[in-house]
């Protein structure tokens, strides 16, 4: 066990070292959004072949899983979830009650945060004159997936229709499973931004 963990410890070193190298297919860092940008060669077979065209993958590297906490409940016992206002009475939420031991975890996520990653893809979007969907799981995270929806929508509204329409793009939001469903049987040439938990799902249809 003691080998496999310094094992793994010099793997993420190696990989964090990579990481910071310039990357050669346009990676871009924009405050917590990775986009990435597939480079099409013709004389090599794609996993789709209707792809045509490259797919950006927008995606928002900060909080959700990045910094999670996670728990390992040892019993049966009440699982909650606290806020505490600063000049107010902390509310709690009731989450979950074990009746034997399992495991939990808390992620977050700001407006602040989410607003950049919104405007970081818009204005992708309109530099590139390509078509932009952001992709959630609204229908399971109502209250989370659909604060990204609604930020989202309100940027584009208060600062991007105007220039969306006079390029002729569009900006939509889809649910994740549709997303991916339009991605197999499209020939690509648009931006897709996503919440960090549910990118890696085309990501790797994608690649």
């Amino acid at each position: 066990m003691a080998l496999a963990k310094r094992h793994d410890q010099k793997r993420l070193v190696s990989v964090q070292a990579q990481w910071l190298e310039a990357c050669p297919n346009g990676t871009k860092f924009r405050g917590g959004t990775v986009l990435r940008e597939p480079i099409v060669i013709p004389r090599i077979p794609r996993l789709v072949p209707g792809w045509k065209k490259p797919i950006i993958i927008g995606r928002h590297a900060f909080g959700d899983q990045y910094r999670a906490q996670d728990y390992v409940a040892t019993g049966s016992g009440t699982l909650e979830m606290v806020f505490t206002p600063r000049n107010g009475k902390p509310d709690r939420v009731k989450v979950y009650e074990f009746e034997s031991p399992g495991v939990a975890q808390t992620q977050y996520n700001t407006d602040e945060s989410i607003g950049g990653f919104a405007h970081a893809s818009f204005k992708l979007a309109v530099s590139k004159g390509l078509p932009l969907y952001m992709s959630t799981k609204n229908t399971i995270l109502k209250k989370y997936d659909g604060r990204f929806k609604d930020i989202f929508q309100e940027i584009y509204e208060s600062h991007y229709r105007t220039q969306f329409e006079e390029k002729g793009i569009w900006y939509e939001h889809r649910l994740i499973d549709d997303m991916v469903a339009q991605m197999m049987k499209s020939s690509g040439d648009f931006i897709i931004a996503m919440k960090s938990m549910v990118a890696p799902i085309p990501s790797f249809h994608k690649v």
